[in-house]
């Protein structure tokens, strides 16, 4: 008999169910998706029970594959999205059938009153805040005071995403450190909850969940979560982190420096250290580390697989029928279609500001948009473009990190984008650093909690082992001539990016 491990990797779109063994190996995985609701502008919600059906039927459709003995399975661990605001009551019971997810942004008002009292700066400097701060839970909470009175009432305990399923699966309501870190009432040098942030926000400290340490064992699974998933009683059920210290661990940012960039839909750089970066200009966002005494800390571009994404749906459209009609991949066609272009596009620059400006941007209307096209131009072009675009600004966010940690002279790149050879090859020349693709690619996030369950199960003695699970698959190195080519087009960029701003001002003021 071999010990295993489920890990549940809690995501915007879907709940991903995988099982690893003590090795570090994944076995299987299962991935069943739920909605998100879109009430009103600026509200994003999702189902809590949705969470927790998806949990149910991918466990399900795990065991289904029958890789393993379910008696084999010893514990479990999830890895949450972040800012989650759950109420429930003293009995446990939802008081709300949808709460809002981490991109939920109409505590506008609130961030304002705190603000009265609390000077911002002040605020994020202690916090590590970094997002728009009416996105943090704090101020979500704050909303349900002023606008549900009658639910907010009844609330005994306001928790995060994976601390509700982990509720659902023990009884025990508590969270980690990682995930309080988001509550917008942590502080960072103190580990601990503000009491002066409590106190300023006029919410009572004892909605928040007390903190244990991300591999604490919480219980095993109750009789009736053991029952409803199929799995024996006597799995320990570990705390778990927020995903992005989860997806830190499994891109190897476990030691000092450790840099990797994620590239999804969103782009994040994150890097590793035993001090928060914080800097109130550009507004990193720091989270506790999964791993004590450290913190990860990224700063993000609000659109990077999706810009390239929208040139596929938009731009695209005759290699979308070609790929539908000869089974292909079409990211494959628009990569073969756009190594035909040559390094910096015949000087077409894409700024992939999309879906706005994130914390460092000149402002947070800034557009997207092709700067220097002309009549040369052609699909090859914009399609490079696009990807290097995305490059170059997340050179920036790597600028940023640099000021103020020594960064690791290579970058793991994890998340869809990696899969690209262009890609990384673009990368490597616009950072000048070596890029790591390894094993591990769109599995970090699951990778992390797997790693929290075996430290937490003591199957492991800490998160060393990571490094031995990740084998490199290939090191992208840059190229010298490319890398002189893309810094200079980085000063363009940069100050094009002023102007993109300015005039994303402009249309803000329009309000059409």
């Amino acid at each position: 008999m071999s010990n295993k491990i489920i890990s549940y990797d809690l995501g915007t779109g879907g709940n991903k169910a995988s099982i690893y063994d003590t090795d570090g190996n994944c076995l299987a995985s299962a991935f069943i998706s739920y909605n998100t609701y879109y009430p009103k502008t600026g509200w994003h919600e999702q189902c809590p029970l949705d969470w927790w059906n998806a949990i149910i039927e991918s466990t399900k459709k795990l065991l289904g594959l029958r890789v393993v003995d379910k008696k084999d399975i010893k514990c479990l661990a999830i890895s949450g999205h972040s800012l989650g605001a759950v109420p429930i009551d003293k009995h446990g019971l939802l008081l709300r059938k949808t709460t809002p997810i981490w991109s939920d942004c109409r505590a506008n008002q609130e961030v304002r009153k705190l603000f009265e009292k609390v000077d911002e700066k002040s605020w994020y400097m202690k916090t590590g805040n970094g997002f728009p701060s009416e996105l943090y839970t704090i101020f979500k909470i704050m909303w349900y005071k002023n606008n549900e009175p009658e639910i907010y009432k009844q609330i005994y305990k306001l928790i995060g995403t994976k601390d509700y399923i982990n509720y659902k699966l023990t009884g025990k309501i508590n969270t980690d450190y990682s995930y309080a870190s988001g509550s917008g009432v942590y502080n960072l040098q103190t580990w601990k909850y503000s009491n002066s942030l409590i106190k300023a926000s006029g919410i009572p400290r004892e909605i928040f969940p007390d903190i244990v340490p991300s591999t604490k064992i919480l219980g095993n699974l109750s009789k009736n979560a053991a029952k409803i998933l199929n799995l024996p009683k006597n799995v320990k059920v570990v705390c778990g982190g927020v995903d992005n210290s989860c997806m830190a661990v499994g891109a190897r940012n476990i030691a000092e420096g450790r840099v990797y960039t994620s590239l999804g839909s969103s782009a994040w750089i994150a890097v590793s250290s035993k001090k928060p970066i914080l800097d109130f200009k550009t507004k990193p966002f720091v989270f506790a580390h999964v791993i004590p005494e450290m913190f990860t800390s990224a700063v993000s571009i609000f659109a990077a697989g999706s810009a390239y994404k929208w040139v596929r749906d938009n731009i695209c459209k005759n290699l979308v029928n070609i790929s539908e009609k000869e089974n292909k991949d079409p990211y494959i066609l628009m990569d073969s279609l756009a190594e035909k272009s040559p390094i910096g596009s015949k000087g077409l620059l894409f700024n992939p500001s999309l879906a706005g400006g994130s914390s460092f941007e000149p402002s947070p209307h800034i557009r997207g948009g092709y700067f220097g096209i002309d009549l040369s131009h052609n699909q090859a072009d914009l399609i490079r473009s696009t990807m290097e675009g995305v490059a170059i600004n997340l050179c920036v966010v790597r600028d940023i990190l640099e000021k103020y940690c020594k960064l690791s002279s290579e970058m793991m790149l994890v998340g869809g984008g990696s899969k690209s050879k262009l890609w990384r090859q673009i990368f490597a020349d616009t950072y000048n650093s070596n890029i790591i693709k390894t094993n591990i690619g769109q599995e970090a996030g699951s990778l992390g909690a797997a790693a929290i369950a075996a430290v937490g199960a003591g199957f492991w003695k800490d998160f060393s082992k990571v490094d031995k699970i990740q084998q490199i698959r290939e090191i992208t190195e840059p190229i010298p001539e490319n890398v002189d080519k893309y810094r200079r087009m980085k000063k363009i960029f940069v100050k094009a990016s002023k102007y993109y701003a300015d005039l994303g001002n402009k249309l803000h003021e329009l309000d059409i």
